[in-house]
């Protein structure tokens, strides 16, 4: 498994340096224009960011500025108490790619679902403020958009990928990975990150999700995976560039309790959805 996955990688990764190579060299020939539709857009859940998000949104469309692609970014605010939605705005005033909306209270899952709601790009990315990995998205894009897979996920867990975060961070990664396996059936090495997805094939899946807060992303890679969808994960490379805006042991009782509340929604079927038997192409490659 981890070859064929490293294999997408490289393969997504050299199809996208000759996308982005020819790009730069009939720059201008289809740029942004308003009143079209974007091709992606990119979704970034944001809670108390003032320090980095000017920065970071700074540096993401510089890159994005290179690849040709037409985008949005939608900054999905939720219950921020220092001057991130004031920042989004003015930076979003003056680069019409960006629109900030609030969600009412600190929801990260509830945001999350709320921008891919508001997408309007064909693919949508799932991203962090304080990650915004360009390599990843022309990466997945490139898969998405020749259909090898329905949806890309940015796993900090598998073999090839570098996770530079503290030791803490990564172990709680690998226990949370463990418990989903042993109480959903989670195939996978990661579902909590980056993740990359056609939106009208993802739409179906949205609707059945439950669980919001942190385990909202867990649920999404999830039922995807139960329902037969075509995922793809891809290792990347993971340094933070701020501690976590919430505690790490806070937010454990809260995800060890909407994991039981997932596993009760889909093994006792209240909102579940049932796992595709005959669709061998959900497994992942």
């Amino acid at each position: 498994m981890g070859r064929e996955q490293i294999a997408a990688r490289s393969e997504a990764q050299l199809s996208g340096q000759h996308f982005l190579r020819d790009q730069r060299r009939h720059m201008g020939r289809e740029q942004v224009t308003m009143g079209t539709e974007p091709e992606f857009s990119i979704v970034i859940p944001v809670y108390n960011e003032e320090k980095i998000l000017q920065t970071s949104l700074t540096d993401l469309q510089e890159r994005l500025a290179q690849t040709g692609y037409s985008y949005e970014i939608i900054l999905a605010e939720n219950g921020s108490r220092d001057r991130t939605v004031d920042i989004g705005r003015e930076y979003g005033g003056q680069h019409p790619e960006v629109q900030v909306f609030s969600y009412p209270e600190p929801n990260y899952g509830g945001a999350l679902r709320e921008g891919i709601l508001r997408a309007c790009g064909d693919f949508v990315v799932c991203e962090e403020i304080d990650i915004l990995d360009v390599d990843f998205h022309l990466c997945a894009l490139e898969l998405l958009r020749t259909r090898k897979a329905d949806m890309v996920v940015g796993s900090k867990a598998m073999r090839g990928a570098r996770d530079n975060r503290p030791f803490i961070r990564r172990f709680a990664t690998r226990v949370y990975n463990r418990v989903l396996r042993v109480t959903l059936g989670f195939r996978g090495t990661d579902t909590h990150g980056i993740k990359a997805f056609r939106r009208s094939t993802l739409l179906p899946v949205l609707k059945e999700c439950v669980i919001e807060k942190d385990v909202f992303a867990s649920e999404l890679v999830i039922r995807a995976e139960r329902a037969g969808l075509r995922i793809v994960e891809i290792p990347v490379d993971i340094t933070e560039k701020r501690a976590p805006s919430i505690n790490l042991f806070r937010r454990v009782p809260r995800a060890v309790a909407n994991v039981l509340r997932l596993m009760v929604y889909i093994h006792f079927g209240r909102n579940g959805v049932q796992p595709a038997a005959a669709k061998q192409t959900g497994v992942r490659k």
